[in-house]
C-alpha cells in the first residue's frame, strides 16, 4: 500500500491476477486511469496467464477413435442362429473342428484390446505429465508477477515486437513477455539469453506472442537479449541481437 510512483507499476502482474489486497486494488485500478503502459500490461498478463491455463487442457489423440472401431469390427454382436435338428450332427462335427481356430481367434481379439488399452494408458500418462507441467510453469510465472519485488523492464525488438521482462531477485527468476512477435523463418527459432559479466548464456526459447519463465538465474544477469537461432538453438549467438534489455539493478 502507498506505492511511491516509480513502484507502483510493479504490481500490474499481481493486479492481473487478483492478488492484491482490496485497497491495493483500488490503489493500483485508480493508477491505471492514467497510465497507458500498466493497462497493456495487465491485459498481456491476463491473455498469458489464460493461455498457459489452456495448456492443462489436452484433447483426446485423433487416432483413438478409429482403433478402437476398428477393434470392435472383430467382436461378434449377436447370438449365433439356433441350428435345425437335420444339420445338428454336421454342425457339431464341423463346430468342433473350427473350436481351435475360434479359440485362437478370440485369444488374438484379446490381445488387440489388452494392446488397445495399454495404448491408451501411455497416452492418458503423458497427457497428465503435460498437464502437470503446465500447471507448475503457470504457478512458476504467477509467482514471479506476484512477487513483492517484482520489477519490470519494456523494450522493442528490431522487428517491432513488444517485449517486457518481469524479474523477482527473491525468487531468483525472470518472466518473459512478448506481443507482435512474427513467426521465425522455417528452420529457425527465437531464443532468449541472459548476459553475464559480458557472456550470453542461453536462457530458453519462445516461438510466438506469450509469456515464458526464463532459463538460469536471472538474479545475478545484467541484461536479457533476444536473438534467432537455427532451429534447437546455439550453445553461443550466432545472430545479432533483436533486443537486449538491461535489467534494473
Amino acid at each position: 500500500m502507498n506505492h511511491q510512483a516509480s513502484d507502483i507499476h510493479v504490481l500490474a502482474g499481481a493486479y492481473a491476477l487478483d492478488a492484491l489486497d482490496p485497497a491495493e486494488r483500488e490503489e493500483f485500478a485508480a493508477h491505471l486511469t492514467g497510465c497507458d503502459a500498466c493497462r497493456q500490461d495487465v491485459a498481456d498478463f491476463q491473455a498469458t496467464a489464460a493461455r498457459l491455463a489452456s495448456f492443462a487442457a489436452q484433447p483426446a489423440p485423433a487416432p483413438m477413435k478409429q482403433r478402437t472401431l476398428a477393434a470392435v469390427d472383430h467382436v461378434r454382436q449377436l447370438p449365433p442362429r439356433v441350428p435345425s435338428a437335420a444339420t445338428v450332427s454336421l454342425r457339431g462335427a464341423l463346430r468342433r473342428k473350427a473350436l481351435p481356430v475360434a479359440l485362437a481367434a478370440s485369444l488374438a481379439t484379446a490381445a488387440s484390446f489388452a494392446g488397445l488399452a495399454a495404448w491408451q494408458n501411455q497416452q492418458n500418462r503423458q497427457l497428465e505429465q503435460r498437464a502437470r507441467q503446465s500447471e507448475t510453469r503457470l504457478d512458476a510465472v504467477s509467482g514471479v508477477l506476484a512477487a513483492p519485488d517484482a520489477r519490470t523492464v519494456h523494450g522493442r525488438a528490431s522487428n517491432g515486437a513488444l517485449a517486457s521482462v518481469v524479474a523477482s531477485d527473491r525468487q531468483n527468476r525472470a518472466v518473459f513477455t512478448a506481443t507482435g512477435l512474427p513467426a521465425p523463418a522455417a528452420g529457425s527459432t527465437y531464443q532468449l539469453w541472459l548476459a553475464h559479466d559480458g557472456t550470453m548464456r542461453p536462457a530458453g526459447f519462445i516461438r510466438q506472442d506469450g509469456t515464458v519463465l526464463l532459463e538460469g538465474e536471472p538474479a545475478d544477469a545484467a541484461a536479457v537479449g533476444l536473438t534467432v537461432e537455427p532451429a534447437g538453438g546455439s550453445p553461443r549467438p550466432t545472430t545479432a541481437p533483436l533486443l537486449l534489455m538491461t535489467l534494473p539493478a
